[in-house]
This record gives structure tokens, sequence and C-alpha cells, in this order.
């Protein structure tokens, strides 16, 4: 058994890897300064929930086999410099991650957008064929009560993020997997905050790809333009897989995948979830799954956790929550739904939430994001601007931005509220996007809209 301790417990990713630790038979403590539900009921069951929220260098000693640093904790937190003055082995999360998988195959699914949906495709079929292996993933998927697995296997399947790995280590989380196969979904501008130059971010790509041993695998998305330029220039020996949407067709609202076997119904839709399938097509069968394998259990997914996830449906609406937020994100989804629903009208809200979707130099990236859109609403919360310590940008600012003169604009919760209670969903979807949740708007009066 090993003794481990987080610092900053709390998070999303750091207290399931905690939990697997747990379920493990390792030794778990931690600290936080806030930790906030589920995080923090998930941590009391399990017994390892911090007595008390803050920093304590007296939890740090050198009985410790080792500290993981979430990204939250400061440079300067106090844990962190016990821990150094006792020279504890210190490993952010993706460093741990390698740690425990040093002896086995590697797959690390990566790219701007559609990361998690492939990780999670991935994770459904081989659960569904009985395949044994450990995960990482950035969402709860159904059918999985961790988001981390670190158990015996010969292989694990690793969601590969590009935000940076912790407060000593400013490089990408993905650089640290060591991949044996990689997989780049796409390259979209995003994290302006960390990434302020476009160049420097497709670089960190870039750099992935050449990470590529002489006997792996590099596939990507070659209907990406910018993953494709990327990927014919890499400097790698391993093998080079493009793909692009898997062929199918849409009909009476629902798409089916046309196969070998005949047509294959999806519980998910939309060009860049029939992208997302064919990446994870190629992974599953790198891992020894067949196509015919693979067909039967994706039949079943249906989608991961704020994807294009239906909250109420009626026989002529639907309400979709999406975790939409990045400009790519954004168009593809709301092209999406617009395109399974044609005869339908949509209503799109966007809610600007992160540090790159309120700056106003980032907007000009939202151009042309939500045309297919027969109402489009943006809703920002001056605190959050404030909070952020930037500018709050006016309405004819926000047209220009995302190139739609008829571009509504909200700043108050309540009469976004009130507004979209106002209307007349017959033959309507209402379309939700934010990482956030519009400041806590309560989502029951929309969902009885549906019933």
């Amino acid at each position: 058994m090993k003794h481990y301790h987080f610092i900053a417990i709390g998070g999303a990713v750091m207290h399931n890897l905690a939990l697997a630790l747990v379920r493990k038979g390792d030794q778990i403590t931690g600290s936080d300064d806030e930790i906030y539900e589920p995080s923090k009921t998930r941590l009391e069951k399990a017994g390892i929930l911090p007595s008390e929220m803050g920093w304590f260098p007296k939890k740090i000693h050198s009985g410790l086999d080792g500290v993981i640093l979430g990204m939250h904790a400061r440079i300067d937190n106090p844990e962190l410099i016990r821990a150094q003055e006792l020279g504890i082995p210190i490993y952010s999360f993706p460093e741990f991650i390698f740690n425990q998988s040093q002896k086995k195959k590697r797959v690390v699914i990566a790219g701007s957008h559609g990361k998690t949906t492939i990780t999670s495709m991935i994770l459904h079929v081989l659960k569904d064929q009985g395949v044994d292996f450990d995960y990482l993933v950035g969402a709860q998927i159904e059918g999985f009560d961790l988001m981390v697995r670190l158990s015996d296997p010969p292989v694990i399947v690793i969601e590969g993020d590009e935000y940076l790995t912790s407060p000593i280590d400013r490089t990408p989380k993905f650089f640290h997997y060591h991949h044996e196969v990689v997989l780049v979904s796409g390259i979209a501008w995003d994290h302006f905050n960390v990434f302020p130059d476009f160049e420097e971010y497709k670089a960190q790509f870039a750099q992935l790809m050449e990470m590529t041993p002489k006997h792996g695998k590099l596939i990507y998305c070659a209907s990406d333009l910018l993953v494709k330029e990327a990927a014919e220039k890499a400097l790698t020996q391993g093998q080079k897989i493009p793909y692009q949407a898997h062929p199918a067709q849409i009909s009476n609202g629902k798409t089916h995948l046309k196969t070998e076997q005949g047509l294959v119904e999806l519980e998910i839709f939309g060009e860049h979830n029939l992208q997302n399938l064919q990446g994870a097509l190629y992974i599953c069968e790198d891992l020894g799954v067949t196509v015919e394998q693979f067909y039967a259990s994706i039949r079943t997914f249906k989608g991961a956790a704020k994807r294009q996830e239906i909250l109420a449906k009626n026989d002529s609406g639907i309400l979709f929550r999406d975790f939409a937020h990045a400009p790519s994100k954004l168009k593809a989804t709301v092209n999406a739904v617009k395109n399974q629903f044609p005869d339908r009208r949509l209503i799109a809200v966007q809610e600007l939430h992160t540090f790159s979707s309120l700056n106003k130099a980032f907007l000009p990236n939202y151009a042309h994001s939500m045309d297919e859109a027969d109402v489009a609403i943006v809703y920002l919360n001056p605190h959050a601007v404030a909070l952020k310590k930037l500018e709050l940008m006016d309405e004819k600012t926000l047209w220009e931005g995302f190139k739609r003169a008829d571009l509504q604009v909200f700043t108050k919760s309540e009469a976004l509220k009130d507004y979209l209670l106002g209307l007349n969903y017959q033959n309507t979807n209402l379309l939700l996007m934010s990482s956030g949740n519009y400041d806590n708007l309560d989502l029951a009066p929309l969902k009885a809209k549906f019933k």
C-alpha cells in the first residue's frame, strides 16, 4: 500500500484519481481551499474528505510515497513548498498517470474539440465488448462510476488535454503520457489566456504528433485542414492514419451509419460526431475490436455528459444542453442540430463564460458560429467579466463579433429566463450551450415547456 497526498484534491479529475487509488488499496490524504459538489460528497463517502479547508504543511511528511499536485494550487502553496523541502516526489496529474501505466499500451486522444466524446465512445465500445482496460476521461459517462481507472490490464485510454500541467510545469498535459498511439481530432484556438498566440497553440499539437514512436500510430482527422497539415509535416516514423466522417444518412430525425452490413441507427448525430465516431473506430480496431463488434456496440452510445444532452422532448421539439463554449464547438453543435431537424425552428443560446470568450480580442473567432440558428442569443454576466478584469462588451461589439445584426444579448439571468419562458416552442428546438450554468438558471420551467 502506498500513501499519496493530494494538493487540491477537490478538482473534477483530481478527486476521481483519489477515489480510484482508494479503490486500488492505497492510503490517500488531501487538502484544498474549497471543495464543491459532487466532489465533496464523494470524497466524504470514501473517508478522505479533508476535515477542514485550507493548506497545512504538517500534512506533508517523510512517510509519503508522493504528492500529487493539482493545477488549482499556486506555486507558493505551503504544502508544495514543504514537499520540496523534504524532497518528496511531486507528481502532476499526467505525470502520475504515466508513472502508473509505463508498462501499458498508452492510447491518447487529443484535440481542441471532440476528445471527450471520442474517448467516451471508445470506453463504451470496449466495455460493451468485454475488453479489460484502464482509462482517464474528462467527463462522467454512462456506465462508469469514476472518470479514472488504474488497475492491471495491458492498455490505458487517456483523454489528453493541451492545458498546462501544473503550477510548476507550464507545458501541456498531453506531453507527459508518452503515447504509443495518438489521435488528434481538431485544432481550433482555445485557452486564449494560456496560449495568446495561435501559432504557439498549433505548435503544441505539432510537437505531440512528433512524439509518436517508430512502433506507434498517429491517427488524425483529415477533414480539419490544420490537423492534416501538421500531421503530414510531422517528423515521426510512426504510422500515419487519416480519417474523415463516417458515411451516414439522416431519416426522420435519426442518423444511420452506412455500413457493408446495412444501416446502423445511432443515438447521436452531427457531422462532427461522425468524424469522432470514425476516429473511435480506428482506435478500437487497433485494440482488437472488429468493425462488426464496433457497430454492434456504438448503436447504444448516448454521448458524453452535457454533449447534445436531451433535457426534455415532445413530438415537436427538444430541449438540448451542450458543453459547447469555444467557437469551433459552438458552430459544430448549432449546425448539427439544425441539419438533424431542418424543418424545425432552432433557438440557440450561448453563454460567454470562459476567459477566452469574454475577451474582446478573441471575439472575432466567433464570427458566423451561430449562422444556422433561427434565433441567436448570447448571455454574459457583468460580474463574471469584472472578476476576470476584462471589458464588458456592448451589443454592437457582439453583433460585429458574431456577424449577426439580429443577435440578442442578455446580461441578467432572470431576464433571459423570462424571455425564454415567453416563447412558443411548437416545432422548435432549444439549444443551451455553456461550460457554466447561466448563473444558476432554473431549468425546470423550461423543461416543462417541452412536455
